[in-house]
């Protein structure tokens, strides 16, 4: 059971105790009697749908949690804005690892100042409890009640630096799974030239930065992941009509303190249709942006960012390239659907995976929309490690690859029972949704060259770099 509101765990209430009889006022540390400060007492709920919904309590409002768990969830599904106003109170949430972070607020505050404030609190709950889920989050409620009763006084945020809040931060995280190294079970993993080929788990990056205490400390590691999102739509003639990436470069520094650290991009890396550099291929983007710490002295004449971390996650680089991307989709879908003599609809699919052969793809999710009428459902796969379900909830067959290498491809056949089937029945068929996950793969081309430090460091540092490409939205029409 996640804690309700309406009771509080004690370790919380005794928090707020002690610091009272401290007398702090805010998180910086006031003398008592300056300021008075609103607690701010976080709500968590579990849905149906295994997602939690986050808000705050107001005094004098009504259930807040409660409202906005009715009003995201009478609208279509993946279609939540971010922003919704209800009895003249703002909502505005963002969504990480199916939870939804939400805040209210009933001034004339700027929208966009309220969602990063709740993106940095995402980033300080993985840097403080390791990684982010539903577990994470009702493990460690009293660590997360405490980090926002510091980073916000009376509604007005404080601080989100990692480097002052840990002078006030005391309670111990909870780990939902010891961490180990010698577990390489995870199928992605940490890799890069100057490791020797060594790897270390996808696991080896979600465990809390700040070592718990009686320990010595952790390994002194940087870890660095290439991330993107691909979104892809698709004509029933196999034509792109959409492909747009949305990229990030982000750093995780286990180092207590870090020295100027050099990250060395593709040197054909271009920004914008105009620019042209190096002989190779060119690695192109239509728009980049840096994190501010981010040094650029570098970056026009030899393509390297240079940046001192602070112990944490940080969103070293975001870039963006829209209807040209240089290599090719990594799926592509052929469909036959048609009706047998017995009125029943037969769907045939043929996927094929278009990488290179010593690549692949994890995770691979196929939706269908089906008719409404639907009964029952037969299926012939051609491999036996796949699986596929009609959802009689949503109408469609979930058609799922564990691993899908490149240059291969599958094909199932769906036999569908729909009594009463017409013509206009067939129209209730597709578009395709697709989600998967490509390891050590970016679609864009952009690769790091050397992760290095400028000065060495005190004990061996590991460094380890990650590609990845999810899936954002990937729409195959029939």
């Amino acid at each position: 059971m996640l804690p309700s509101r309406d009771k509080e765990p004690a370790g919380i209430q005794a928090r707020v105790e002690r610091k009272s009889e401290r007398g702090w006022g805010g998180a910086w540390g006031s003398p008592p009697g300056a300021r008075s400060r609103r607690r701010c007492c976080p709500r968590f709920s579990s849905s149906p749908a295994r997602e939690t919904d986050w808000s705050t309590r107001i005094e004098g409002s009504t259930d807040l949690a409660d409202t906005f768990y009715r009003k995201i969830t009478a609208l279509p599904r993946d279609q939540a804005p971010v922003f919704m106003v209800h009895e003249g109170l703002h909502f505005v949430h963002v969504r990480h690892a199916g939870l939804y972070f939400v805040a209210t607020t009933g001034h004339d505050v700027s929208p966009f100042t309220i969602i990063e404030f709740l993106n940095r609190l995402v980033t300080l709950i993985r840097d403080y409890c390791g990684s982010l889920s539903e577990k994470t989050v009702s493990l460690n409620f009293a660590l997360i009640y405490e980090l926002l009763d510091e980073m916000l006084d009376y509604g007005y945020v404080q601080t989100t630096a990692p480097d002052v809040l840990r002078n006030f931060i005391q309670t111990e995280p909870v780990l939902s799974k010891p961490f180990s190294l010698l577990d390489l079970g995870s199928v992605g993993l940490f890799g890069a030239e100057m490791q020797q080929s060594k790897v270390a788990p996808s696991s080896a990056a979600s465990r809390p930065v700040l070592p718990p205490r009686g320990e010595q400390g952790t390994r002194n590691e940087v870890f660095l992941d290439v991330v993107e999102r691909l979104t892809v739509v698709i004509a029933a003639n196999g034509t792109p009509m959409k492909a747009d990436i949305q990229g990030e470069i982000r750093l995780k520094n286990y180092f207590p303190s870090c020295s100027e650290m050099r990250i060395g991009l593709t040197e054909e890396f271009c920004v914008g249709k105009a620019e042209l550099r190096g002989y190779g291929t060119a690695v192109r983007v239509d728009e980049c942006a840096f994190h501010s710490s981010v040094k650029l002295d570098e970056f026009e004449s030899s393509r390297i960012l240079k940046v001192i971390p602070s112990q944490g996650e940080l969103p070293v680089m975001q870039y963006q390239l829209a209807d040209d991307i240089p290599s090719a989709l990594p799926f592509h879908l052929f469909p036959t659907v048609q009706r047998d003599p017995s009125g029943r609809l037969h769907v045939y699919l043929k996927l094929r995976c278009d990488m290179s052969p010593k690549s692949q793809a994890l995770n691979v999710r196929v939706q269908l929309p089906v008719p409404k009428g639907v009964v029952s459902l037969s299926q012939e796969l051609s491999s036996p490690e796949q699986t596929a379900e009609l959802q009689l909830s949503t109408k469609s067959i979930q058609w799922v690859i564990p691993r899908f290498q490149g240059g291969s491809q599958l094909s199932a056949l769906f036999k569908l029972e729909i009594p009463g089937l017409s013509s206009s029945s067939l129209l209730e068929v597709g578009p395709v949704n697709m989600s998967f996950e490509l390891p050590m793969h970016t679609c864009s081309g952009l690769q790091i060259r050397f992760l290095r430090f400028t000065t060495p460091q005190a004990g061996l540092p590991h460094r380890w770099v990650r590609y990845v490409t999810h899936s954002d939205s990937y729409v195959i029409r029939l």
